[in-house]
């Protein structure tokens, strides 16, 4: 019989509320494990959106607060890295207090649950914060992508990261990608293994009815091919290369571009958007969507495009989620092999 472990998770980002665009890939994992019958006490920054009962499907949620004023509370969430390239000056003073606080409630957590197991998620800080408060205990840490990058940018974050990496039992990894780069950070191989993201199928699906109920919100007639594109709005995303390609589909090849997100290139975008021909397709800005409007979205499209690149820094995404969802919703994909994406696609077969 598998013995049951009592699971302190370490992360810097989840979803604040049911249908939250971030940190969407945590949710299931913890939940996931909750339902395999462990117990599952979840530790991260407390955010002003932040809207869960203290337990929800097996996990107990522990939200330490450590900003002192509310315009601080800028640790995780997305929050920290200015468009995914570079740390805000803000992130960067008050890590130290949110550090400090995340170490302390997790390890009070551990000693007062009777931990069996710690799993940091981000191996920069969730992987050290959780290698730190339970040194004695078995770590698993959880790879995303912006995490190895920051290990391999920062020397002080790659020394931290390396500590956690050789210090962990397992290490998992979104992408092959991903993988290798936590190798050559110093992740001993054989304790790496590669478990891409799943897919809610119940949110994610084909739905004929949301062709017409998504299209009509927009205002795209029948006639009209919707390309639909989801994301936060940071340059690893490449979005401003597909709306310069907007600009091709002209005439009877006229298409509406919907793009769903907020970010710090929001408004260079909308720059760059503003600037296409008025006799070219035209690009909608839906702003934030909870993962049922992107559950809709994907599935009334005609064409899903997630253009990720290997951004000027050298950032790049583990594996979009939405590639996956757009795979369960059966809607053409066109995408990119950046990072992870072209171990899970097939040109030709599953996307273009």
């Amino acid at each position: 019989m598998t013995p049951r472990h009592v699971i302190v998770m370490v992360t810097t980002s989840y979803p604040r509320f049911p249908g939250d665009s971030v940190g969407t890939f945590v949710e299931p994992i913890a939940k996931g494990i909750a339902a395999r019958g462990h117990t599952v006490h979840l530790v991260a920054p407390w955010h002003p959106l932040v809207r869960r009962p203290r337990e929800e499907d097996g996990v107990s949620y522990h939200f330490y607060r450590y900003a002192p004023l509310p315009s601080l509370n800028v640790f995780g969430y997305a929050a920290a890295m200015r468009a995914d390239v570079s740390l805000r000056g803000a992130a960067i003073a008050v890590a130290p207090l949110a550090l400090a606080q995340g170490w302390r409630t997790a390890r009070a957590i551990a000693r007062r649950q009777g931990a069996t197991m710690m799993h940091g998620h981000w191996v920069v800080p969730g992987g050290v914060t959780a290698a730190l408060a339970a040194p004695r205990l078995p770590l698993v840490v959880s790879l995303h992508g912006s995490d190895v990058y920051v290990a391999e940018t920062f020397p002080p974050a790659r020394l931290a990261a390396r500590m956690a990496l050789r210090r962990a039992g397992a290490v998992t990894a979104c992408s092959r990608d991903l993988a290798d780069r936590a190798v050559a950070l110093g992740a001993d191989a054989s304790r790496v293994m590669v478990v891409p993201y799943g897919v809610d199928v119940e949110r994610f699906r084909p739905d004929p009815l949301s062709k017409t109920g998504e299209r009509a919100r927009l205002g795209v007639p029948a006639d009209v091919p919707l390309i639909f594109a989801a994301g936060r709005l940071v340059r690893k995303k490449g979005f401003e290369y597909l709306i310069d390609a907007m600009r091709h589909l002209t005439g009877e090849h006229r298409a509406i571009l919907a793009l769903g997100g907020e970010g710090d290139l929001e408004a260079e975008l909308r720059e760059r958007a503003a600037r296409l021909p008025a006799s070219v397709s035209a690009v909608r800005f839906l702003g934030r969507l909870d993962q049922n409007a992107v559950g809709a979205y994907l599935a009334s499209a005609d064409v899903v495009v997630v253009p990720s690149v290997r951004d000027d820094a050298g950032n790049v995404d583990g594996l979009p989620n939405v590639v996956m969802e757009t795979l369960a919703t059966g809607t053409a994909l066109v995408t990119t092999r950046a990072g992870g994406i072209g171990a899970v696609v097939k040109d030709g077969e599953t996307a273009l």
